[in-house]
């Protein structure tokens, strides 16, 4: 629990309205069947997510949850290497049907394709 990379603190969060919308007015883009996700540039050395998980992705709230968890989870792996972005995870409905760890290795492509982008 010491090691404060692995953590999930405010700092790590979009928490405003205005942060998302800055997120989603220009951005990096990357989709899969289970998810979209944006990201820009922010002025700080944190990475900072920001979840959007509808009810017309997951009908239940336990499945929303699960995939809050799962996004989190992978995210607090890799924040080390997404330095400085803001990133939007905006879940789909295909995502609910699959298991953890497809989910996981669709996150993966993700972090790998926004560390890519963003030493560029």
């Amino acid at each position: 629990m010491g090691d404060d990379r692995r953590c999930f603190s405010r700092r790590n969060r979009l928490v405003k309205a205005s942060e998302y919308q800055r997120v989603f007015d220009q951005a990096y883009r990357s989709g899969s069947s289970g998810f979209t996700v944006l990201a820009r540039a922010n002025t700080g050395d944190v990475p900072r997510l920001g979840l959007v998980i509808s009810t017309r992705c997951a009908r239940k709230a336990v499945d929303r949850n699960r995939l809050k968890r799962l996004i989190r989870d992978s995210f607090r792996h890799h924040a080390a290497h997404l330095a400085g972005l803001d990133i939007v995870v905006i879940g789909k409905a295909p995502a609910i049907q699959q298991t953890n760890p497809q989910l996981r290795a669709k996150l993966e492509e993700h972090w790998k394709k926004l560390e890519q982008w963003a030493r560029s």
